[in-house]
């Protein structure tokens, strides 16, 4: 059986049971997603200064805010 996982913080207790922890795996791939987003021309979703353009770096502030529209699929051990 497989189950959405959300990285969402307020999601975080809501889901009892479910192993909510990623991997630094995970991690990367979630950040390297996200920054080719922006690369091709996503909009940030976290405030910016028109300086900052490195978007690895923009990426990681949306993981730490938890506003990273990717989810974590992960199958669920019996």
């Amino acid at each position: 059986m497989r189950k959405k996982v959300f990285l969402k913080q307020k999601n975080r207790r809501k889901l009892k049971g479910i192993n909510m922890d990623i991997t630094k795996y995970e991690k990367a791939r979630i950040i390297g997603a996200r920054a080719f987003q922006l690369y091709v021309g996503a909009p940030p979703l976290v405030e910016i200064s028109d300086k900052e353009i490195d978007y690895i770096k923009i990426a990681e502030k949306e993981f730490k805010n938890n506003v990273i529209p990717i989810e974590v699929v992960k199958k669920q051990s019996d």
